[in-house]
């Protein structure tokens, strides 16, 4: 058994009450399949584990001889990287894709993390994600997700629940797209300004639900795996807000240890739109499955 060594800070109560009422929007990214931290009581063995970003991209450019055609650019950017893979002759969007599987589905598991986040009540939850290891590991909790991919084609008109999600039947949407669904994936740096134009959308082929969007302006939403330091993150959080008044939607918790200084400024004390939690997910998120559960996290 795994005992976290502290309590939950007197100022996540509110964080903690929502989650237990089912109404709090959880948005993950790719953080929930990062490695515990030296010393930690919990295991997440690297050859089950997804490839992050930076590493993802190191393989594909390995593929594309991208640090020979472009000596100067970071070969951790995977949009960047990710573009000219899919611009190699012989190469190609096909052999971009296919491989994704492997780094990110065969053998993997659901880690720690992912298992407890899956057992909280969270009736949406937006990921950006390709993988399917949120929806193993919500059926592994016994639960049936609906399950909405982003489609990037702006002439099919939106899709959306006929009735309101709840705990065992939860809304899960990919907003980057599924694994099984080549066509969706949002990867590469045209990707995402496709991505962004559609955002642009009327609201009968808006490319997000408009149950998650209604919900987005009501509930708080907590941001798990992600660092505010990234540009595209910050861009989706914008995209997120467009139509809406600011002063209607309602401050999101974002969980970082180290949450860079000038975001933090900007969108925690001069916006007041996000309030930073500067906790690693790895004590967080069981300290937050204790108070919701009543009980330590085991894999047992």
């Amino acid at each position: 058994m795994n005992t976290p060594a502290s309590q939950i800070d007197p100022g996540q109560e509110e964080l903690v009450r929502l989650v237990k009422k089912g109404e709090c929007v959880l948005f993950l990214g790719a953080g929930v399949h990062a490695p515990p931290p030296e010393g930690s009581s919990y295991s997440y063995p690297p050859e089950i584990r997804p490839l992050l970003g930076g590493d993802l991209s190191e393989r594909l450019a390995e593929e594309c001889g991208f640090h020979d055609k472009l000596p100067n650019d970071l070969v951790r950017d995977l949009q960047r990287v990710s573009l000219c893979h899919e611009k190699t002759p012989g190469l190609g969007r096909a052999k971009l894709i296919a491989p994704l599987n492997s780094y990110l589905m065969e053998g993997k598991k659901p880690s720690p993390l992912l298992k407890m986040l899956a057992a909280m009540p969270f009736r949406i939850i937006v990921t950006t994600n390709y993988d399917r290891l949120t929806e193993i590991a919500l059926r592994q909790r016994e639960k049936d997700p609906t399950v909405f991919v982003y489609d990037p084609n702006s002439d099919n008109p939106t899709r959306d629940v006929a009735a309101d999600p709840d705990d065992m039947h939860p809304l899960l949407f990919k907003m980057h797209g599924d694994l099984e669904q080549k066509d969706s994936i949002v990867i590469t740096d045209e990707d995402y300004i496709a991505f962004v134009q559609r955002m642009a959308d009327k609201d009968t082929t808006y490319p997000i639900p408009f149950s998650i969007r209604f919900r987005m302006k009501q509930w708080r939403t907590l941001f798990v795996g992600y660092s505010l330091r990234d540009y595209n993150l910050r861009l989706l959080f914008r995209t997120l807000r467009w139509r809406l008044d600011p002063a209607n939607f309602p401050n999101s918790f974002s969980i970082d240890l180290h949450p860079d200084p000038l975001i933090l400024q900007v969108w925690q004390n001069e916006r007041q739109a996000i309030t930073f939690l500067a906790q690693d997910l790895w004590t967080f998120v069981p300290l937050l499955y204790r108070e919701i559960q009543g009980k330590e996290y085991s894999d047992v």
